[in-house]
Order: structure tokens, then sequence, then C-alpha cells
């Protein structure tokens, strides 16, 4: 073989890093070899192309014109074969009153289809109508990845399962906020600075004189979080935006663990260097000046779990909701307040509540669950079991296997007995084995265990929603972060298809 078939074998890798793209639906050829590092491929695909270039690698350093022809033919042929139905992916058609519109077809990095409809308004006139966004995606987001039908849950690229099992609270936060897991040096530093940030400043503490005792927690979180924005002015720049995502994350279990010391009429314990992120709100929650508190270990690891199941799930109600205010500049405290209202309703963040109170409600009734399970199957009745299914995943919640081990943990070695966590495991008993639930995958979720835990770590009712609060604080940031870093990020303004009355005149009053 002459020196020429060097360039031919390269002509060859070239040819098939085009023929992949193409396929791919980049909507680009590649023009050279160096090109290719700048596409966006997943890993698995980069891999695959890594080993057929080592073929034909092989196949030039052994001088073999057979396994050259053999596999570069089937390298160029392979690929053009295995994308070519996403070829045909490269838009999608819409045909609008006998008029075609090609609309483009992005693809993300696990497989989803998306179909961007962003110019079909300015082509068409047209607008989408999708009520509640159920199958619009608002954006795309490099932060969290959910298969509902796998049961799968990954921040950043990393399982659940791997996170809950061995990393800290503070660890995840880092991880949601700046896309990779912290180094040794950076965790140490950054739980410092959550440390030494997590006073508030005094002036405020006198903010929680002005609220009624029965105030919810909820509303005075959002107000004190609103409010730090008084105290840290909002400028753009790298420096206060990472100084001001320590102060929120730090300062907001301050300000849950006050609020509830207020409504009890205890006075306010200030968090202790020593102590972990976690450490610190259960003492400030439960430990009283007058005697020492050492934190229980199956409290601080409970409590620790939750908190990372609750840290992100990509764009629900609250989470969309701070991307929307943050879309307008506002600052990351008043983002953040507008996603822990967003948070507050009982189809959202209160749903543990509700199941508390379904609990409640079956107990009050004799604790005759089976009676409510026949219910719950009974169309007609119009009551629903609170903490089963879900609507997202059409499998068992990831995060409520993890929650189920833990709940069964914390009741066994704090020895807690409720009769209305026996209520909870007779429901839960039905729930994993009754046909009825199973065939639907009515399973029990993360708000139906996190309320149990919470209850038995002896969380009040009415501070359960305040929990998920702050572990969605770092998802909440991490959103936003993604946002405003992002190139031509627009202003968020959705349309409607108006259904009003056409124009009309005026009436004087005495006339209608």
């Amino acid at each position: 073989m002459t020196d020429t078939r060097g360039g031919q074998y390269l002509a060859l890798s070239c040819s098939i890093f085009s023929e992949y793209s193409v396929a791919r639906g980049d909507g680009q050829r590649v023009r050279s070899c160096g090109a290719f590092a700048r596409l966006r491929y997943g890993v698995a695909d980069v891999m695959r192309l890594v080993r057929l270039i080592i073929w034909v690698v092989i196949g030039y350093l052994t001088r073999s014109d057979a396994l050259y022809i053999g596999l570069g033919a089937a390298a160029v042929q392979a690929f053009h074969g295995a994308w070519e139905n996403k070829s045909k992916m490269n838009t999608a058609k819409l045909t609008l009153n006998g008029k075609d519109y090609e609309l483009p077809v992005v693809v993300g990095s696990e497989g989803e289809v998306g179909i961007d409809i962003s110019n079909l308004r300015a082509q068409s006139e047209a607008v989408t109508l999708d009520p509640g966004y159920g199958n619009t995606g608002a954006c795309k987001s490099a932060i969290t990845f959910i298969d509902g039908d796998k049961g799968i849950l990954r921040y950043r690229g990393y399982p659940i399962e791997q996170l809950s099992e061995h990393a800290k609270f503070p660890e995840v936060a880092y991880l949601l906020i700046y896309g990779n897991l912290p180094n040794e040096t950076q965790l140490r530093e950054w739980r410092k600075k959550l440390t030494d940030n997590s006073y508030i400043h005094e002036d405020m503490i006198r903010f929680f004189d002005h609220y009624p005792p029965t105030a919810h927690p909820m509303a005075i979180l959002s107000a004190m979080v609103a409010s730090l924005s008084t105290y840290y002015p909002d400028i753009e720049d790298e420096d206060n935006w990472n100084l001001n995502i320590v102060r929120v994350l730090a300062k907001a279990k301050t300000i849950a663990a006050f609020s509830y010391k207020k409504s009890i009429g205890q006075p306010v314990v200030y968090p202790l260097a020593k102590n972990s992120y976690v450490a610190n709100f259960l003492r400030m929650m439960f430990a009283t000046p007058a005697e020492p508190y050492e934190v229980p270990e199956v409290l601080e690891r409970a409590l620790n779990l939750l908190l990372i199941l609750h840290a992100d799930h990509e764009q629900n109600c609250s989470t969309s909701t701070v991307r929307m205010v943050g879309s307008g500049h506002a600052n990351l405290y008043a983002c953040i307040s507008a996603g822990i209202c967003g948070l507050w309703g009982p189809l959202h963040g209160g749903a543990n509540q509700e199941v508390i109170d379904m609990l409640k409600a079956i107990k009050a009734d004799g604790g005759n669950y089976k009676k409510y399970v026949e219910l719950a199957k009974d169309k007609n009745s119009g009551f629903k079991l609170m903490g089963f299914g879900h609507r997202v995943y059409r499998n068992f919640d990831p995060r409520a296997k993890i929650l189920k081990k833990s709940a069964d943990d914390v009741l066994k070695e704090l020895g807690i007995k409720d009769p209305l966590l026996d209520i909870a495991k007779n429901l839960e008993e039905v729930a994993l084995n009754d046909s009825y639930f199973v065939e639907r995958k009515l399973y029990p979720n993360v708000d139906f265990y996190s309320g149990i835990i919470y209850r038995a770590m002896g969380i009040p009712v009415n501070m359960f929603t305040v929990m998920f609060a702050l572990g969605r604080i770092p998802g909440w940031i991490a959103h936003w972060k993604e946002m405003r870093e992002e190139p031509g990020s627009r202003i968020h303004r959705p349309r409607q298809i108006y259904t009003g009355e056409k124009e009309r005149n005026y009436i004087p009053v005495g006339k209608r």
C-alpha cells in the first residue's frame, strides 16, 4: 500500500463523521476531522465513533486492504442506517389551513424529542394551546433528567439512588448549582461559607415579632427571603451572584427554624459552627437555652435524605415560577420567594400535609382504613387517597422507594407508636398488593413517606411544606442561574386564546 492510502483513511474517517452528523440531524456536515470536536454528541455516540475509527486505523497500520474496505464501508453504512430514523426527524410538518409548515425537531441527550415552535406564530399567526403546559418544553436544561415510565431520576447525570446513599445535602446543592460534584477543597470551602452565612441580620429577627403566632411558616419564609434583598443588594457580577447563592441557602434554614420558634413562643436558638447544615437546622428547631441538645443521628440521616430527594424535580410548578420571575431579571431573593409561594399549594408542596390530614380523618372515623380504600376505588365517592400515584411517574416513584426504607428505619430506631402511622402502614400494604392499585400503578409516592417521616421526627404539620422548600432551594437556584447565563434568554411571555366578548360600545350607567 502506498503512502497515499493514509490520506484515504483520513478521508474515510471524515466521511464517517459527516454521515453520522447528517444522520443525527445536527443540520451541518463535518468539514474536517477537527470540526467533530465542536459538535454536541453524547458520550455513547463518541465512544461508538472512537471504536470504529480505531478499527480503521488498525486497517491502515496493518496495510490490510480487505480490512480497510470492509470496515470502512460497513462503518459508513452502519452509521447511516442506525440513525436513518433520526435523520427523518430533522423537521416535523404542521398543516394548517392547507399550508405546510416545517418545524425543527430538537433531540435531548437522553433521546427526548421536542418540536421547536419558536417561529410558528411569526410564520402562521397561530399559537399552540396547552393548558397546564403538560406537553410543552419551556426550556432546554442540563440539570435534572426524569423518565417517568422507567422511574428514573438523575441530578446532573447522577442517579438519585447513588446520591441519596453516599452524598450530603450541601454536596448535592453544589452539584445542582455548579454542574459537578465538588472536590475535597471545594466542599470544605462550600460548607464553611454555608456556616458563616447562616446568621441573619439582627434587625431581621425583630420582624418575627410582628407576625401573628398563627401565621403560616410558608408565608413567613417567603416574606423573609424577599426581605433579604433589602440587606444584600443585587449587583450583576459573578462574585456577588455566588455570595447571594450562599446567603439564601444558608439563611433560609435559619429563617424557617426561627419562624417555628416564634410560633410556639420559645426564644430563637442560633446555629453552631461545629454542626453540619442539617444538624444546625434540627438544633435550631428543637434545642432550648435551658439544656444542651445533641442532634440524634437517626434524625440527621433522615433529614439529609429528605432534603436530597426534594432538591430538584425538573420543570414543575414552583421551578417554572422561579424561571418565569427570573426571566424579567428579578433578583435571586425575589425569585426564590416566588418559588416558595408556588410550592405552597396543596397540589404541589403541600401534598405531604394533605396525607397527614387524610390519616387524621380516617382515625377520627374509627381508623377503618379498609372503608377508605373502597371509597378510593369508587369513582362516584369523590374520595381520593392522598400520597398515591404521581403525575410524572408511571412506575414507582424512585424517591418513594428510598424513603420507604428510611421510614421503616426511623420508626424502628425511635420506637414510635402512633395510630396515624399504623393507618399509613396499612394503607401502604394495600397499595402494594391490591390489584386495583397495582394495575393502575398507584404506588405510594414521595409525599406519602415524607409526611410519615416528618411526623415521626416531631416536625409539626404546618412546617412540612417549609421542609420541602428548604430541600428545593438548590434546584431553584440552579434553574435561575442556568436561565440567566443562557445566551439570548428572553423574558417569558406566554400567549393565550381569547374567549371573551368581541368589541362593544360603552353604555352610560343610567341606560344599563
